[in-house]
């Protein structure tokens, strides 16, 4: 998994590529420990992501718990196949996602 991090003023933006699995999720879980509490807009741009696994999904779970009172977060180009795990797990429903 690679992350890139970049900030524009109140909104964080992680790029993310590759697997976002057992592995990789502790990477990404470090790496947003610090800065959810000062960002208002957290951004993940998901176009490289081609698979998310239970883990990945309890980050981005656990993130928006984080953020709900004191700012936003949202998925973005998200493919089609992680996707559709969004949709089965029933995430789609309860997370801003933009394809």
């Amino acid at each position: 998994m690679e992350i890139r991090k970049e900030t524009d003023g109140t909104v964080l933006r992680f790029t993310l590529s590759g697997r976002l699995d057992t592995l990789s999720a502790p990477e990404l879980e470090k790496e947003l420990n610090d800065p959810l509490i000062r960002t208002q807009e957290l951004v993940f741009d998901m176009a490289g992501v081609d698979y998310i696994s239970s883990a990945g999904l309890r980050i981005f779970l656990c993130t928006q718990k984080a953020v709900s009172g004191s700012g936003s977060m949202k998925l973005i180009r998200v493919n089609p196949d992680v996707k559709e795990i969004f949709d089965i797990t029933g995430f789609s429903g309860i997370m801003d996602i933009e394809q």
